[in-house]
């Protein structure tokens, strides 16, 4: 029932210090690389230790790419910041978006660098203070989202297992093109 899955999230009575961690990732930005590393081994039989990001037209707009046999199976991009996020949706309007999964996050730099962050008395961000957030970030052990045992709960009393028809109509979706309108591409950010 929902009330199952709701007690599996507001079970905190037990969590101690120590239990602390973080997800597979640079910052604490999404869930990309683990995304990119599960989709690697569930696609195409490769474990991924180690990934790249290359930057392309500034640093908040990165590709990571996964080659076999000389081509390319798999290209993620994160897009960070409005212009961006812009960017990516007209070219993802135009058809011109060569993306099998893009992470999207309305802060420049992703998510440490939010306005929710101390800021230096211009109101500029304080790099200092975002070096020693990632610092102790990416000090934190990574523990996969699979291994939670809240998770997991979740898929065997509220989704009745991971491959259920209810996992499939709850968690999963497919998407059509729909009828654009013209104005629908005069976006005004």
């Amino acid at each position: 029932s929902e009330l199952t899955l709701l007690s599996c999230f507001l079970r905190f009575d037990d969590i101690k210090e120590g239990d602390v961690v973080r997800h597979d990732g640079k910052r604490s930005d999404g869930y990309l690389e683990h995304i990119f590393k599960h989709a690697a081994k569930e696609l195409f039989g490769m474990d991924v230790k180690e990934i790249t990001y290359k930057a392309l037209k500034n640093k908040d707009f990165q590709e990571v790419t996964l080659e076999k046999d000389g081509e390319t199976v798999l290209r993620f991009a994160a897009a960070y910041g409005f212009r961006n996020i812009q960017n990516m949706v007209l070219k993802l309007k135009k058809g011109k978006f060569l993306y099998h999964f893009v992470e999207v996050l309305a802060c420049p730099g992703g998510c440490l660098n939010g306005k929710g962050q101390a800021q230096t008395e211009d109101g500029k961000p304080d790099r200092a203070l975002l070096a020693q957030m990632e610092e102790v970030y990416t000090a934190l052990p990574v523990r996969l989202p699979e291994t939670n045992l809240h998770v997991q709960k979740v898929y065997q009393d509220w989704l009745e297992g991971m491959d259920s028809k209810k996992a499939q109509e709850t968690l999963h979706t497919t998407y059509s093109a729909g009828n654009q309108s013209t104005s629908s591409l005069d976006i005004k950010w």
